[in-house]
């Protein structure tokens, strides 16, 4: 079973520059996305291929939305907060409530604004997750606006913890395995960003930050998934800047990831980015990662 995460960075963008393509050629049983920023009404024909979706497009007019998408239609959905679409090929789009029932208090302001969907897959035992964290901003003491974010972010962080334990141990009570991907904007070891020692006191790489990311791993919990498959490599980086030269330069980050319950981390038998050719042939500023699993 082939399964990718992808950030977009805006559907709309990512369709003019190729992401329809790539979706069709690249085989996928399951994807989930990011940042599709996009309301309903201005989603273009076949944006998600010939996929059923699952979409919380949230509030937030062209920001944040997460969608899985997935080969057959999926036995259950689940997210946070108002509308939750569903569609499939060839089928009128459905909206549904989403729900805040047992959610984290953490969590709750954050629930209408497309951070969060999951899955249980129909042809296999497999819960599936799609995640948009928070990106925080660098804790500047003169800056109230920036600590507030930043603050934001790390009660987004001790929710979602929380939320994690639940819906794996939720997966596991159905005998399903668990799988949560996405974009964590949180690069986790010295090994997940090129200019690490420049960025210590950045968000996505505040001390903080990684302790948490610690936190949610062990081996009887969820597993990274590429990093045991490339334990001694840096990266492979999922997103690099526009700006400069940072993409030719392969100035990047690590922060979208597979996060998978042992056994499933098991079945993993190859994986990586697929990183663009070129500056010019990007299709987001993330890169999609992808990995196989003998399921």
């Amino acid at each position: 079973m082939r399964i990718a995460t992808f950030n977009l960075n805006g559907i709309r963008a990512a369709g003019k520059r190729g992401f329809s393509d790539w979706l069709a050629d690249r085989g996928c049983d399951v994807v989930a996305l990011q940042e599709v920023r996009c309301r309903p009404a201005d989603l273009p024909e076949q944006a998600f291929g010939d996929y059923h979706v699952a979409w919380q497009p949230g509030h937030l007019a062209g920001r944040n939305g997460v969608a899985l998408l997935t080969r057959h239609a999926p036995a259950q959905v689940r997210a946070w907060g108002p509308e939750l679409i569903l569609s499939g090929p060839g089928s009128e789009a459905e909206v549904r409530d989403g729900s805040v029932s047992g959610l984290a208090r953490d969590l709750r302001s954050f629930a209408d604004e497309g951070r969060y969907v999951e899955v249980d897959l129909a042809e296999t035992p497999l819960t599936v997750a799609s995640l948009y964290l928070p990106k925080g901003a660098s804790p500047d003491p003169s800056d109230g606006k920036a600590q507030a974010k930043q603050a934001r972010k790390m009660r987004f962080l001790a929710g979602f913890a929380r939320h994690l334990t639940s819906a794996r141990r939720e997966a596991a009570a159905r005998g399903r395995e668990f799988l949560v991907m996405g974009d964590f904007n949180i690069a986790h070891e010295n090994a997940d960003l090129k200019n690490w020692r420049s960025n210590q006191k950045n968000e996505g790489f505040l001390p903080e930050e990684r302790s948490w990311f610690t936190s949610i791993l062990s081996p009887r919990t969820l597993i990274d998934v590429v990093r045991t498959l490339h334990p001694d490599q840096d990266g492979p980086y999922s997103w690099w800047s526009w700006r400069g030269q940072a993409f030719t330069n392969d100035a990047g980050w690590r922060i979208d990831y597979h996060l998978a319950s042992p056994t499933l981390a098991r079945a993993a038998v190859s994986g990586g980015t697929d990183r663009d050719a070129s500056y010019e042939q990007r299709i987001s500023d993330h890169a999609p990662v992808v990995v196989d699993y003998e399921i």
